[in-house]
């Protein structure tokens, strides 16, 4: 049985003489950034080949044939875990200066990051023609990588193949406080989620009455804790679902619900597929 998720900060630190961080993987033994994770920063990333899943806040979908995709700030998202080679570019939207967005030659770009909150994936030729673009960035000098990388946030800007995936709403607010009161909650999620969580019981985690928790929740993530909890229960679900020896009515119990019909509701809601679906379509993805 795999590991239960809980969302991680990743602390990125650009390469040195770089204004934001660049490179590949192309064995996932060395990947060692947390799997269920989110960032202040940015984030890139192209995988030339190969089919697989996204999980990108309240978004779950599968691409095929590659991937090319621009995730907005502090969106909390599953690693990727390809067979081959990972291309990631993170940075912060004032990696050039505060003021560098606002001058005109910048608008597209700017729209790109506004438009890129929600995460945006890009589709027909143009994921690999600017995928490769993005590996060619890898061996040049950091002057020319500069001028690369905002020659790839044009291409992205201009283009119309992309999809927005609309990942709206579980953007963590990454203040000092905020960030360790997540961390303690998403902690506590992570070790009971098996079982009945009682709003009183995290309300006081955090010192904090049940109204005062509710809003103060809400407002950061914008969801309820119910939702949230319920989010971590699929998620961990569609991990035990790659499992063909455990039926989905156990999955459902080893989730954390109690109630099958209740399961295969929420599973649907957030997926837009049935558990059994879901597995199916795993199969395909291995075959």
């Amino acid at each position: 049985m795999e590991s239960k998720l809980k969302p991680t900060f990743e602390k990125i630190d650009p390469v040195f003489g770089n204004s934001f961080f660049l490179d590949q993987f192309t064995d996932q033994s060395c990947h060692d950034k947390p799997q269920w994770h989110f960032h202040p920063e940015y984030e890139i990333v192209y995988i030339p080949e190969g089919n697989g899943k996204r999980h990108i806040g309240d978004h779950i979908g599968r691409y095929e044939d590659g991937e090319l995709i621009f995730l907005g700030p502090n969106l909390p998202h599953l690693s990727y875990a390809p067979k081959s080679r990972e291309v990631v570019l993170q940075l912060r939207e004032d990696f050039l200066g505060n003021q560098f967005m606002d001058i005109p030659e910048m608008k597209a770009i700017k729209q790109l990051f506004d438009r890129g909150r929600t995460g945006i994936a890009f589709t027909e030729s143009t994921k690999h023609e600017i995928g490769q673009t993005l590996i060619g960035l890898i061996d040049m000098s950091p002057f020319d990588r500069l001028l690369g990388v905002l020659s790839v946030l044009q291409q992205m800007a201009t283009t119309s193949d992309y999809q927005s995936l609309n990942a709206t709403g579980f953007a963590v607010e990454v203040n000092p406080q905020d960030q360790d009161r997540m961390e303690r909650l998403y902690h506590h999620v992570e070790e009971n989620f098996q079982r009945p969580i009682p709003l009183e019981e995290v309300a006081k985690l955090i010192n904090m009455t049940v109204p005062a928790f509710c809003r103060y929740f809400k407002k950061l993530t914008n969801r309820t804790f119910t939702q949230m909890v319920n989010e971590f229960r699929i998620t961990y679900a569609s991990r035990l679902l790659r499992d063909e020896h455990m039926s989905i009515a156990a999955i459902s119990f080893e989730s954390g619900f109690n109630n099958l019909s209740h399961f295969n509701k929420q599973f649907r809601l957030i997926t837009g597929v049935s558990p059994r679906e879901y597995r199916k379509g795993l199969r395909k993805l291995v075959n």
